[in-house]
């Protein structure tokens, strides 16, 4: 299978979008995704992107996405972040997840960062084997704890 990896355009967004869709249905939450195109636009492509994304393309189509962001550990330093690794579900055993993986880890190598942390589904037993498979630990004794926009507005709200 021929692919590229490289990094995201402003004009790449709604083919991003649509994978990010993919990713919410396979996750049991189809109707989760809130971020928009011009979200997406705007925030990985203004004066300071708060994210960086590689896409893997197949024939001008973006097939798979690995969107990163960075992070400090107060532990080890400088850290990025893998929010999401999406390969569409027909695309899935071509190369395409280890490609972009591969670009993640070599992205943060060159930039020194000291840690790469992303999250699994605990019921995602392929693609915990992918990640354990290249070299990955999974910490199942930690959770991943969030407070969403409407609990921050409750907490504000209790101040």
């Amino acid at each position: 299978m021929n692919f590229t990896i490289r990094k995201s355009v402003k004009n790449d967004m709604p083919q991003v979008l649509e994978l990010i869709k993919e990713l919410a249905i396979f996750e049991k939450e189809p109707d989760a995704v809130e971020v928009t195109v011009e979200d997406l636009q705007q925030d990985g492509f203004g004066e300071h992107p708060s994210f960086l994304c590689f896409v893997a393309e197949v024939n001008a189509k973006i097939e798979g996405i690995a969107l990163i962001y960075n992070r400090y550990s107060t532990w080890k330093g400088r850290a990025i972040h893998l929010e999401d690794l999406i390969v569409r579900e027909s695309m899935r055993g071509t190369g395409i997840g280890t490609a972009l993986l591969d670009e993640v880890i070599k992205y943060g190598h060159s930039i020194g960062v000291k840690r790469i942390n992303w999250e699994v589904l605990d019921w995602n037993e392929p693609a915990i084997a992918f990640y354990e498979n290249k070299g990955a630990t999974v910490m199942r004794d930690w959770d991943v704890v969030q407070l969403s926009e409407e609990g921050i507005k409750n907490y504000i709200s209790k101040l």
